[in-house]
């Protein structure tokens, strides 16, 4: 499959949204897209693993860390088993870690930044709700398309 998200706004312009720029890209794929599924939590990663976990059938997880930049979300072990259970991307509203190693791992990973310091792990968070930042809502099923240019959300597969 191949799209750009410019090729996308163009076809698309009234079926799509068009997440805010501030991402950047650290996997080794720089282009992804697939269904979307969520996480909400606060500087506590394991309902990101949690989710993980499962198998990902080319989904796209969106993990909204309220954009704090206090920790890490997600770092090379959360992308390699991400990449094993076959999904194919995520995006983080916060920070990852261990940046050099993920992009050798062939999965679409965007976040905010890096940050050194692992998150807590007592569990707490929500899955599977609809969240909003960076100008766009996130509800679980809508279908995701990032490449480096941004990232676009539409509520229906647009490829």
């Amino acid at each position: 499959m191949s799209f750009t998200t410019a090729d996308l706004c163009d076809r698309h312009e009234a079926g799509v949204r068009v997440v805010a720029p501030g991402f950047r890209d650290y996997g080794g794929l720089p282009c992804f897209s697939g269904p979307i599924t969520t996480v909400k939590v606060h500087e506590d990663n394991g309902q990101v693993r949690a989710a993980l976990e499962k198998p990902g059938e080319g989904r796209v997880l969106v993990v909204d860390g309220g954009g704090w930049l206090r920790c890490a979300l997600v770092g090379d072990v959360l992308a390699g088993l991400a990449h094993r259970n076959g999904w194919a991307g995520l995006v983080v509203y916060g920070c990852i870690r261990d940046s050099e190693a993920i992009a050798s791992v062939a999965i679409g990973v965007k976040a905010l930044g890096t940050h050194p310091r692992k998150s807590v792990k007592r569990g707490a968070g929500d899955c599977d709700l609809p969240v909003t930042f960076s100008g766009v809502t996130f509800a679980p099923g809508d279908h995701l398309y990032a490449d480096r240019d941004g990232i676009v959300v539409a509520s229906e597969r647009l490829l």
